[in-house]
């Protein structure tokens, strides 16, 4: 069969403005949370966030930057380095087609332009509302910037959507209606309103006094995630095509799986989160004992991480090690699925599995094997990657080396 593979990669996250400065930033063990300063946070219960080095920006023109979210500002700057990382692929422009999931879109305009309207009058509100606020937004400039005309799609599916954004362009390529889809997720939602939303749930870490020491998935002490932004997009192709213009290939996206827990607005099945795994590892041809190593979703929340090992404990009933990410970047929501794709995607091919940070007493009801402390050498030749969202949209993609 021909194989869906990845030829480009790239990336704007709180560990760095490339994939590659991302990429080593986890590798070696490093942390993007940092406390927010700005006068808006002081009265808020949370104080800390995976914040983007505001330079990524200066990529952009200023028209460009004067018209555009900073979601869809994180897509583009993102999408151009992995465009050129896959060579700048010469294909028909009827054949290419962008995909982009998030969980909030333009949140940021939305808020703004409301204070605009509140505070100035219906005159003041930009006539660049609309296209900077629209959840496709991302995808639809990513698309126009690319020449992409086999579709500008965007799952809007929570903490999932990057993850599904990277199923539905491997269903694109196996269909035949695309030969090259950009892929993947993107968030900017670090604003007070979304900090008071989701503290008021509960979801949220408190600890203000040790940003780069909060999010602890699978630690006993671990009191809910912290918010983080940013962007993580491939380029998928079908392996021949790729192989045939002569381009360097990250590996390939083997299997996926999207499907709905119907269970709870917030909390997640484990039974259908292991239905979810099963029915990526089948769509990849492989047993639970070929997969080496899984890049979890695990949030640092009580009831999110205990859920989902057990939904691993009984998709995979001899787990491989297992690494979350998330301790050093923080959850970057729509963004955090695509950005394990990308995180599997270096363990692969350098053969490290980057570790969970901030795992100091692993919570006793998570019987797994947690890459703690350095980076652990791996010769996997596959990788699970999950990606949980509100909602109940669970979403599994087997990752493969080439």
């Amino acid at each position: 069969m021909d194989r869906v593979v990845v030829s480009g990669v790239g990336a704007v996250t709180p560990m760095g403005v490339t994939a590659g400065s991302t990429w080593n930033a986890l590798v070696e063990g490093s942390s993007g949370i940092r406390a927010i300063k700005d006068e808006w946070a002081l009265d808020l219960p949370v104080r800390i966030a995976g914040r983007v080095d505001d330079a990524f920006a200066d990529a952009l023109p200023v028209r460009e930057v004067r018209r555009t979210d900073r979601a869809e500002q994180l897509a583009l700057v993102a999408g151009r380095e992995a465009w050129a990382d896959a060579g700048s692929p010469d294909a028909d422009p009827e054949r290419v087609a962008v995909v982009i999931g998030s969980a909030n879109g333009g949140i940021a305009t939305t808020l703004e332009q409301n204070r605009v309207l509140e505070s100035r009058g219906h005159r003041r509100v930009s006539p660049h509302t609309v296209t900077m606020l629209m959840s496709n937004g991302p995808a639809a400039w990513l698309s126009i910037d690319l020449g992409a005309k086999a579709g500008a799609r965007a799952p809007i599916s929570a903490c999932a959507a990057g993850a599904e954004a990277i199923a539905t362009g491997r269903e694109m390529i196996l269909a035949g209606s695309a030969d090259v889809v950009v892929c993947g997720g993107v968030e900017a939602g670090v604003l007070p309103f979304s900090l008071a939303a989701f503290a008021q749930a509960r979801a949220l870490s408190t600890r203000n006094d040790e940003p780069e020491r909060a999010s602890r998935p699978f630690d006993v002490g671990r009191d809910g995630f912290v918010m983080s932004e940013g962007c993580a997009l491939v380029v998928l192709e079908r392996e021949s095509h790729a192989r045939a213009r002569g381009a360097r290939l990250h590996g390939a996206v083997a299997g996926a799986a999207v499907t709905s827990d119907a269970y709870d607005i917030v909390g997640g099945d484990p039974q259908n989160q292991a239905r979810t795994i099963g029915l990526a590892l089948r769509s990849a041809g492989l047993s639970p004992d070929d997969v080496g190593f899984v890049h979890a979703h695990a949030t640092s929340t009580p009831a999110g991480d205990l859920a989902e090992a057990a939904a691993i404990r009984a998709a995979l009933p001899s787990p491989p090690p297992v690494t979350s990410t998330k301790g050093a970047t923080g959850h970057l929501l729509g963004a955090a699925g695509s950005l394990g794709v990308l995180a599997a995607l270096g363990a692969l091919r350098d053969g490290r599995v980057p570790p969970t940070l901030n795992v100091d007493e692993q919570d006793p009801g998570i019987d797994l094997d947690v890459v703690r402390g350095p980076a652990r050498a791996t010769n996997a030749d596959h990788a699970l990657v999950n990606a949980f969202g509100f909602g109940g949209h669970s979403a599994a993609v087997v990752v493969s080396r080439v």
